[in-house]
């Protein structure tokens, strides 16, 4: 089943700042691999820091203009950009699943995630209310009022290329915000693809602007945005040392942040849980894009009187994933994003065996698939001091725990720094209400896998990160208030 496009325009090879199509200013470019074989299919630009400034000086020329619409006035844009997603659903599908690895199927279903934010927020765009603040005395009238906040810079992760970038502009615009936008080095070709779209859905120039860069070069071009300070927010997800990295010399300019970061999300199983229920739900949680999400459970906690019945049920499912290319029309499972992925998910499982864990299905590289292949894998016999339940793994390995008592368990869930997604199952309504609140995690799945939404708030505590993708609260972090207040009126 060959990856290529119906529309072959849509594979952009160049930054996008002002509504034009650029190299960078220097010339140099940046391969682009399908993980599936490691071949080399396209080049972007490898931008340094004049390119991230003309995005900038961009973005500052366009704002006055495009803040001065109306919120109903910028919902047409976005109406239109979600138009022309859905209308090419397949070819923006075919380059994620060529540039990311992921099956054609969960590549489609991204592209349909994506497009909903980019609907919710044209819909938003006009609901951004304020207050009217009741008069402490006579003669005044109060109200607060909310704003765009300015140009944001968006820094976005390889493994959702479509829906990362949707979440983080849609709002960004809606609000009345011009963006400069840097998509990860291992999938740009989606990213610049939505911007092709957005230019068709006219766009005015600058509004949205995207510049391309490898790793090497990654830090020359953010480190322009965050010294300038006309970009006054930066948002991101990605690592937890890179966020951090990012709000600490944000501060010079004091920006507005918003860090979505790393994930250690535990997967609980009460001795009352609907087992089958229970082993879907680690099914779409785990093996969601090959275990590469942030969302994933990394941990996974199965009560002592039912671990042995859970374990068979989930090994079965586990064992019949097929493996392989995206191209492959019957793949469930494609390539890891890059060799370092893999020497990773490879290095956590050793390390678990040889600390006493045991292999009950996969463990291992699929070698005959090509080098960025692991086979689903599940470890039973995992304590915390193993390396699969301190880091985030990020690929298709289950570590199993087991526990006898809620209380043993929710502590160990809560053991980490980080505090993104949690999962559990039971039948007990009582304790399912009770372990919610006791779970420090931003977001809880009860009895549910399947947690996103772009009408529900996305985001984690702790070392997590702070600031909400999706709802109505995702608008508010790109405006400000500002308070007004009219005297003499009595």
């Amino acid at each position: 089943m060959p990856l290529t496009l119906t529309r072959p325009d849509l594979q952009r090879q160049h930054n996008f700042i002002a509504n034009a199509w650029h190299d960078a200013t220097d010339g140099r470019l940046l391969p682009v691999s399908d993980p599936a074989t490691d071949t080399v299919f396209a080049h972007v630009p490898d931008s340094a820091a004049a390119d991230a400034r003309a995005a900038v000086d961009a973005a500052h020329a366009a704002f006055p203009a495009w803040r001065a619409l109306t919120g109903r006035e910028r919902a047409q844009y976005l109406k239109r950009w979600h138009a022309l997603i859905l209308a090419y659903q397949d070819d923006l599908g075919r380059l994620i699943s060529r540039e990311q690895g992921k099956p054609l199927a969960e590549g489609r279903g991204e592209v349909l995630y994506a497009a909903s934010y980019v609907e919710w927020f044209a819909e938003e765009a006009a609901r951004s209310h304020g207050e009217v603040i009741p008069e402490p005395v006579r003669g005044r009238k109060m109200l607060m009022v909310k704003e765009p906040v300015g140009v944001v810079a968006a820094i976005t992760p390889w493994n959702f290329p479509a829906a990362m970038i949707a979440r983080k502009i849609a709002p960004a615009l809606a609000a009345g915000c011009t963006v400069v936008a840097k998509p990860a080095e291992d999938t740009p070709l989606t990213s610049l693809a939505l911007v092709r779209l957005a230019e068709e859905a006219g766009l005015p120039a600058g509004v949205l602007n995207m510049v391309t860069a490898s790793r090497e070069r990654a830090a020359e071009v953010v480190d322009v945005w965050l010294a300038d300070s006309r970009v006054r927010k930066i948002t991101f997800t990605g690592s937890t040392p890179v966020g951090k990295h990012l709000v600490r010399e944000s501060a010079a300019t004091l920006k507005r942040v918003s860090m979505e970061l790393g994930g250690n999300a535990p997967f609980i199983v009460f001795e009352d849980a609907d087992l089958d229920a229970a082993v879907a739900g680690l099914m779409a949680a785990k093996f969601r894009n090959g275990g590469q999400t942030c969302v994933c459970p990394n941990r996974v906690f199965v009560h002592d009187a039912v671990h042995y019945d859970f374990v068979a049920r989930l090994s079965a499912r586990v064992a019949a994933l097929k493996v392989g290319p995206a191209s492959a029309p019957d793949s469930q499972i494609g390539p890891m994003i890059n060799a370092r992925a893999v020497d990773k998910i490879a290095a956590h499982v050793a390390d678990a065996v040889e600390r006493g864990a045991c292999v009950v299905t996969g463990g291992e590289r699929l070698a005959a698939l090509g080098a960025n292949y692991f086979a689903p894998t599940i470890l039973v016999g995992v304590d915390a001091g193993m390396r699969c339940t301190q880091e985030e793994t990020f690929g298709p390995v289950v570590p199993v725990t087991r526990f006898e008592h809620e209380d043993e368990v929710v502590a160990a869930a809560n053991d980490t720094p980080f505090g993104l997604a949690a999962y559990f199952y039971t039948r007990d309504m009582a304790r399912a209400w009770r372990v919610a609140d006791r779970l420090e995690s931003g977001i809880v799945g009860i009895n549910e896998g399947a947690l996103a939404a772009e009408v529900a708030p996305f985001g984690g505590i702790k070392e997590s990160g702070y600031g909400r993708e999706g709802s109505r609260h995702g608008l508010d972090d790109y405006t400000q208030m500002k308070y007004l207040c009219q005297g003499g009126l009595g």
